[in-house]
């Protein structure tokens, strides 16, 4: 299947139900791959590269088998105060980080890579969003918990289901990073590519 105007595949190297649905705000025919890339940050590595090389090798995972595509690959690296939140996959670990972010802000790094397989060109962007918590109490975390599970999600709300409710603002060039795919962004670097959109 390839692109309506690219002539290209398009790829989106993820798993992610969440990065597949908002891709498919745009209408353009796409496949998914998983990538199989271990998410870790280096030693010393910022946040920001941290998201942005593995955005780039998700792409790059795939590519020997789509040599005729473009493949985008995406990460987002979450930062509290210095310290990194990852998915907690659990209860316990959900309640100790809304403990954490209660009160606080949280930047959210979003990269996007474009991976043009036929050229080896590359495009890239990054996009912050900053989440400001309200102050939370034990009650609310836990009712919250109860009604959305948010396992999967770096910091453990889900901002677009009830986790808004937990939020006091948010601040982002683009509202779709938050939930894990640039897509301002990515219309843009798309279009570099031969796309048109819409």
């Amino acid at each position: 299947m390839s692109s309506a105007n690219s002539g290209l595949q398009l790829i989106l190297a993820s798993t992610s139900r969440y990065r597949k649905d908002l891709l498919s705000r745009l209408g353009l025919a796409f496949e998914t791959a998983a990538p199989e890339v271990h998410e870790a940050a280096l030693d010393s590595e910022q946040a920001t590269d941290t998201a942005t090389r593995l955005a780039l090798a998700k792409a790059q995972a795939v590519r020997a088998r789509f040599p005729d595509a473009l493949i985008i690959g995406s990460d987002q690296v979450a930062m509290c105060e210095g310290v990194h939140l990852d998915k907690p996959m659990t209860h316990v670990v959900a309640v100790e980080q809304l403990r954490q972010v209660s009160g606080r802000s949280v930047t959210f790094h979003s990269a996007v890579v474009l991976l043009n397989a036929r050229s080896g060109r590359i495009h890239s962007r990054l996009v912050p969003t900053t989440v400001k918590f309200r102050r939370l109490d034990e009650a609310e975390v836990g009712r919250y918990l109860r009604r959305e599970p948010a396992y999967d999600c770096a910091g453990s709300a889900k901002a677009e289901g009830l986790g808004i409710s937990l939020i006091e603002s948010i601040e982002s060039g683009d509202p779709t990073a938050l939930i894990g795919l640039p897509l301002i962004a990515l219309c843009s670097i798309l279009r570099k590519e031969g796309l048109i959109i819409p």
